[in-house]
This record gives C-alpha cells, structure tokens and sequence, in this order.
C-alpha cells in the first residue's frame, strides 16, 4: 500500500483547514477564552452544575457569538460517522483487497464528507470545531499511542514460555493488574508480543487476543486515574487519586469472571486441539531485554500526570486554547519515544517483530472517526437542548447511567461520555453548587452514581474495536502476526454478546 500518498491526502485536508482556522478566529471570535487544565475540560460547560444553559459551544465562556452547534444539529448529521464505522466493518470482509490498499483514503473521504458542509453551512464555528479536535483531541491521541507503541515495542521477553491455559491465564491477569498503574494502552503494547509468542504453537488464538483487549486494554484500567481516560477526566475535575479503588468489586467481579471463563474456554480448546510446545531440548529462564525502556515509560506515565497537576497557562494555536503543560506533555511524549529508538538496539525490534503499520493504521483511521464523530459529539454536549435529549432525559438512576454511558462509550470517545453524564449527574443532583462544592458530594453522596458512570466508561470499551484506543492497536499486532480476527461486528457479535454484556447484567444486579 502506498502509504505516503495517503498521508499527503490527509495532510492537505488538515492543512486546507488552518487558513479558514485562523480567519474564523479572526472574524468570529466563538472562542476566546478557554477555560482549564486540559481540553476536556471544555465539556463540563455543555451542562453546567447549577444548571444553567451554555451559552455557546464547547469552551465558551464569554464569548460574542450565541450559536450552540449541539442545540441546531440534526441526528442526520452523524450519518458520515455512521459510515465510517459501516466502512470498518464491512469493507475488509466484502473488499478485503481494496480496502488493504486504500483505507487511509477511505477515512480522508469520510472526514471529508462531514467537514465541506459541516464548514459550508457553519463557516467559522465549524472550523473551529474541526481544528479543535485535531489539535487537542487526535493529535495527543495519536502522540501517546505512538509514544507507547513505540517504547514497549523495545522491550522484549527472551526464554522459554509455552502458551498453556494456566500461564495464558496468568499473563491476562498480570496485564490486568498493570493496566490501572501504566495505562491500558502501556500494558497492552507491553504484553500483547510476549503473549502471542508463547502462543504460536496453539491452533484457535483468536478468542485469546479477543479476551486480552477485554481485560487488558480495558477493564484493567479501572483503579487509578493513569488506567484509562475517563478516570483521569475525573481526576481532572476533583475526584481524588485513590477515589476510583471504591469501583475495585466493580472490577474485580468483572475481571473474575471473564478469567473463569477465558481459562474454561482456553482449556477446552487446548485439550481438543492436542497440540503439543515444540521442545528444543533447553528450557531458557525468562528474563527482559530492553529494560531500559521502562525508564522511558516511566516518564510517559509521569508526564501525563504532569499534565493533570501542573498549571503553566494557555497558549492559542490557531484558535484553538490548550494548556501549556498539554504541548510540554506532548513533546515530553515525543523525547521519549525518540530517545527509546535511539537507546534501543534497531536487532532487538526486529527481534521482537516490530514494525510501524498497526500505529499507522490507527492513525489513519481513527483521523476519520474523530472529525466524523464531531456531531455526535456536540449532540451530547448539548444535553437535554439536543437531539439526544430523548437519550439524555432518560437517564435518571444508577443501572440508567451505566447503561447509557457504557453503550455511548462503546462507539463514541468514552472520555466526553464520561463528563457528559457526569455533569448531568452534578446537575441532576447539586444544582446551584460550583464544581468544587458539588464533586465531593458526588463522590460521597451519590457515589453509587459516580460508580455507574466510571465503570461504564471504562468496562464498555472493551465490547467494540473503537471503544477503547488498544483495541485497534491489538487486533492490527495479531492480524500481522497471522491470526485471523474478527471482523467489527464479528467481534461484537460472537464476543462482546456472548460474554461481556451478560457479565455487565451480572455487575448490573450486584451493584447498581
């Protein structure tokens, strides 16, 4: 596949937009005033706690014009989104080939198919919407991934290690565990290698990967604001560090179960195929090569944290306000991720069978998913003055919130989901408070509410390959390793059906 060629189409769509971006900023001034210590903390405006209605879109605070895009747009309006994911889903089983081939141009397309009458219709505030979400939702998005893509695929586990059900087991739970203190993200790309190469002697690998995307590049995450974004958003906006170990049951039943599963299923499997681990004769001790990685990602991890804590201003790009500390966290990001090829032995990566197309691919892609999905986004910012005010409105108890959270989070960024229903929780409950009076409550009061939301948030990612940003990234590292995947709805249908969502109704009586 010519991969230059569609990054050069992507490019010039994105840099096509920077003019008009800066003449919108110019001309209109929607957005001059940016408020927090990231860009998420624009969603907290959609629905303030005292209940007020927002004045303008995302990040408004003060500003002239009183246009609010969640509040005009049509459902219609998330059609190009929903062509995008009909596009991963079908294309490679319909035209396997062409899709291989193209599918970066198919993405642009998409993006493009929103962002003409998206700007044509809206002019100034549409290209700040799209500007935005590029510069401070895609582009550290694609940062971090890469970062850690990057500094794991350095690390490498040398000696022998046979994939049996037990040691299957222990691996995704090992993963499990480390995904709430690196990221599950950090844990995926740490593990998912060793993981497959144990296992290259087995004949049904598929639902293996398939349960190591649920556990460890999802519900993994679940016990500290560093496991996935969602928390961290809370983090951001006043729930305590160590206020998420109160949704521990939430994981631990979760967790437990699917291991009991997985290790009943790995069994059979493992019986029926008959398949005996070559045998070499010499049984080699495990021990990591590579380890100065850690180091590297040790420092993804506390920059990111760096970026949660530190208040160094604003800065506009663009338009566009981020946080200082966003741009020093980014470029940290991308020291880092240098500094690991550099330290690294380029023999070691081949050793350990690294190559750059799965990071590429998400890249490609999910360029398309962001800009399309910026409807749906706004729709759910606006609240009950949108066209998902039936949705919104609904809402009411514990199971309504983390249903409702959970399906959203399952196709749309689980991280606006997340302070969506946490503002509505803040209004529904403490209208009137501030933020910092009414987040204590929250956590205290009703924290059966802000439970349902978190674990929402973070468990329902794993039920499609876009919920969570690993899921991508793990399907495309067992796909080159030659294991046949399931397609988009393939692995709703046979896996998250089958196995997550009774599990969610088995969390569901237990806890909410």
């Amino acid at each position: 596949m010519n991969m230059d060629k569609t990054a050069i189409v992507i490019i010039l769509f994105v840099l096509l937009l920077l003019p008009a971006g800066v003449l919108a900023t110019e001309n209109t001034n929607a957005q001059n005033s940016i408020n927090g210590t990231d860009h998420y903390t624009l969603e907290v405006q959609a629905q303030p706690a005292n209940g007020a209605k927002s004045g303008t879109n995302q990040g408004d605070h003060g500003a002239k014009s009183h246009v609010n895009l969640g509040e005009e747009l049509p459902l219609s309006s998330c059609i190009p989104f929903a062509c995008m994911l009909l596009s991963i889903a079908l294309l490679p089983l319909v035209a396997g080939t062409f899709w291989h081939h193209h599918f970066g141009k198919i993405s642009a397309f998409w993006a493009a198919s929103l962002a003409i009458p998206f700007i044509a219709i809206y002019k100034g505030l549409a290209v700040y919407e799209i500007l935005h979400i590029i510069l401070a939702d895609y582009i550290p998005f694609i940062i971090l991934l890469w970062a850690l893509f990057t500094v794991s695929g350095g690390i490498l586990l040398r000696g022998t290690l046979r994939g049996t059900p037990l040691v299957n087991t222990l691996i995704i739970l090992i993963g499990t565990l480390l995904a709430s203190w690196m990221g599950t993200t950090g844990a995926a790309m740490l593990l998912i290698r060793p993981f497959l190469r144990a296992n290259e002697h087995r004949k049904n690998k598929t639902f293996m990967v398939v349960f190591f995307i649920f556990l460890v590049a999802n519900i993994g995450g679940a016990l500290t604001p560093l496991g996935d974004p969602p928390l961290f958003l809370g983090f951001l906006h006043g729930v305590t560090f160590f206020w998420t170990l109160k949704i521990a049951p939430h994981m631990l039943v979760t967790s437990g179960i699917l291991l009991v599963i997985y290790f009943c299923l790995d069994t059979y499997h493992y019986k029926k195929e008959k398949v005996t681990a070559p045998d070499d004769g010499e049984k080699k001790p495990l021990r990591l090569v590579g380890i100065q990685n850690f180091i590297f990602l040790g420092g993804i991890v506390g920059a990111v944290l760096m970026s949660g804590i530190a208040d160094l201003g604003e800065v506009s790009t663009l338009g566009v306000h981020r946080a200082v500390q966003d741009w020093l966290r980014d470029g940290l990001l991308v020291v880092f991720g240098i500094a690991s090829l550099w330290a690294t032995p380029r023999v070691l990566r081949e050793e350990n069978e690294f190559s750059w197309f799965p990071i590429i691919e998400v890249a490609y892609l999910f360029i398309g998913i962001f800009i399309t999905m910026i409807p749906c986004l706004l729709l759910l910012k606006a609240g009950p003055d949108g066209a998902f005010a039936f949705l919104i409105n609904a809402v009411k108890q514990p199971v309504h919130y983390f249903w409702v959270t959970g399906i959203l989070s399952a196709f749309l960024d689980n991280a606006p989901t997340y302070l969506t229903f946490f503002n509505t929780a803040l209004g529904s409950f403490y209208a009137g408070m501030t933020e910092a009076q009414a987040v204590p409550l929250l956590m205290t009061e009703k924290a059966i509410f802000l439970q349902a939301i978190s674990t929402g948030a973070v468990f329902f990612g794993a039920s499609s390959y876009i919920g969570n940003a690993p899921n991508f990234m793990v399907r495309s590292i067992a796909s080159e390793a030659g294991i046949n995947m399931p397609s988009f709805f393939g692995y709703i249908f046979k896996y998250s059906l089958v196995f997550l969502i009774p599990t969610f109704v088995v969390v569901t009586f237990i806890f909410f």
